[in-house]
């Protein structure tokens, strides 16, 4: 059998790939998998008992911007990696910016307030149980974004899985924040980052088996 023929036979019978396939699985998967995070905030956490009037101060919108900026870097390079002829991320490294700013905020709010109170604002009431519930959290949205991924190809699948492991993180926090009632960017920057890092390093971790094709 010469080249030309090989090629015939292995086309015959393909059925062409439906546009936008990809991002369509992505949002199901986001879709389905967020909405089992917000039950689970809503019925086993509950809102916050403020969070209208919280919605008038900056604080939580600080949050909402950044676990929103890493959530969407996060699925731009997942949405790349999807692809068979990705070699790496090209959206990876924007994450420096929102931590960048996340980190100038911090210093502002240090430095307004007096050197005793530091150490409350780092810690707020609930770093212990913060970054757990986050990678908790983000569960259901991994196992969506893995179950889009399953009809793929993906080729990178360690860093495939760290990128779903990150937005699924990133999600998770965004909708944990309407719990959450810290106030303060260094609490946000360390225990929610820790949060959607866990949950980047458990994907990296999995990927590799659960993504093979």
């Amino acid at each position: 059998m010469n080249t030309d023929d090989l090629i015939q036979s292995l086309s015959t019978g393909v059925r062409p790939v439906a546009p936008h396939m990809i991002e369509r699985r992505l949002f199901v998967a986001l879709a389905i998998g967020g909405a089992i995070t917000a039950l689970v905030v809503v019925l086993g956490l509950g809102l916050r008992h403020d969070l209208t009037t919280a919605m008038y101060g900056y604080a939580i919108w600080m949050k909402w911007a950044y676990t929103l900026s890493f959530t969407l870097i996060a699925l731009f390079a997942t949405y790349h990696l999807a692809r068979p002829e990705a070699t790496r991320s090209r959206w990876l490294w924007l994450l420096l910016i929102p931590v960048g700013l996340l980190s100038v905020i911090a210093v502002m709010e240090f430095a307004a307030a007096p050197q005793s109170h530091w150490l409350t604002m780092w810690l707020g009431d609930s770093w212990r149980r913060c970054s757990m519930r986050v990678l908790i959290l983000a569960a259901p949205i991994f196992a969506g974004l893995i179950w889009a991924f399953r009809r793929f190809a993906p080729t990178r699948l360690r860093l495939t899985g760290a990128a779903a492991g990150l937005a699924s993180g990133a999600f998770a926090a965004l909708l944990y924040s309407f719990r959450c009632d810290e106030t303060s960017a260094a609490f946000v920057l360390t225990w929610y980052t820790l949060g959607m890092g866990g949950a980047a390093v458990f994907g990296a971790l999995v990927g590799p088996r659960l993504l093979r094709w």
